[in-house]
């Protein structure tokens, strides 16, 4: 039975999920719940059983010293509540986890029994995969759902996945088997750069989270740090001609197969998107804080099958095959 005592009556709450392994390319998904947590103070209400979930020799639990006394730390998933009130109140559940080593049906169903005891309007997925985009454009990332009518409603593409997948592919149809309207956020890291963090892509998906939901995130310091990491990146290719060339390649197919993209419906949409950022900059050019703590498709590879298949960030770029599952 779920006990949720200290939390307080939600304002239009939203479940956002992330897990660190198979589907976190680059540290992508779960920094971005962790930012959402760090920068609203959000504080832990509950946390899953951890001996029910996972395998403590493939996820060891960590020792450390509180004021002299030695503490352990499981690895588990928890739950905690922001507040968000800009441009309206609205608080978020953020869920922040690994993925288990077991029993995923039970574990999927413990989470919905939170989404459904705290009112959860919509559980809202994020994830990460290796994809052959080059670092220098702008992340993609990618909304999929597999309710059709959420998909129109959305405006996001109805998930046609099909092979291996996570708990983020498994949690999105926990959802649907069980009526609650889900969607998972795909941001695409680049396979030659693949080793966290990526604060880039993690800072697309936030972007891609303020769209979908009509929030203000405060950027923190995500802005200068992927500014700070694609300049690393770019001194590193060009070190290697190889790499630069490949880069290069990349760009030429990103940039013909984004052409029919570039008509004036995209272009108002991002224009949209700018003015509404803008107009919520402070003096300093940093989005106001605002809140507190309540108790798209990514491009496939060139020898990938009409149908993306998932992929694990530690796969070489060699057998890589893309994902876009939901």
């Amino acid at each position: 039975m779920i006990e949720l005592e200290d939390v307080p009556e939600l304002i239009d709450p939203v479940m956002v999920c992330a897990f660190e392994g198979w589907n976190d390319a680059g540290d992508a998904a779960s920094a971005a719940v962790s930012h959402l947590d760090d920068t609203w103070g959000g504080k832990v209400f509950a946390a899953l059983d951890a001996e029910d979930y996972y395998d403590f020799q493939v996820n060891r639990p960590t020792v450390w010293l509180d004021g002299g006394v030695r503490r352990i730390t499981w690895p588990t998933t928890r739950l905690s509540v922001v507040r968000v009130t800009d441009p309206k109140p609205r608080d978020l559940i953020i869920v922040r986890g690994i993925e288990p080593s077991m029993r995923w049906r039970s574990f999927c169903n413990e989470l919905l029994g939170f989404a459904h005891e705290l009112g959860a309007e919509l559980v809202v997925i994020l994830g990460a995969l290796l994809g052959d985009t080059p670092h220098t454009r702008p992340v993609p990332v990618s909304g999929v759902t597999s309710d059709a009518a959420l998909a129109r409603t959305l405006d996001l593409e109805e998930s046609r996945y099909e092979g291996p997948t996570g708990i983020v592919g498994v949690l999105q149809e926990a959802c649907a088997h069980a009526g609650v309207p889900a969607v998972t956020l795909w941001a695409a890291v680049p396979h030659y750069v693949a080793q966290p963090p990526n604060p880039k892509a993690t800072l697309a998906l936030l972007n891609k989270l303020e769209d979908l939901l009509d929030l203000r995130i405060p950027p923190g310091d995500l802005a200068e740090d992927s500014r700070a990491w694609q300049i690393g990146v770019d001194q590193l290719a060009a070190e290697d001609s190889e790499v630069a060339e490949y880069v290069q390649q990349l760009e030429e197919a990103q940039d013909t197969a984004e052409l029919p993209e570039a008509s004036g419906d995209a272009i108002a949409r991002e224009f949209e998107r700018y003015l509404r950022r803008r107009d919520n900059l402070g003096p300093t050019g940093e989005k106001p804080f605002a809140g507190h703590a309540t108790a798209e498709r990514p491009p496939e590879p060139k020898d990938a099958p009409e149908d993306s298949s998932e992929e694990s960030p530690e796969e070489s770029p060699e057998d890589e095959d893309g994902e876009d599952e939901g």
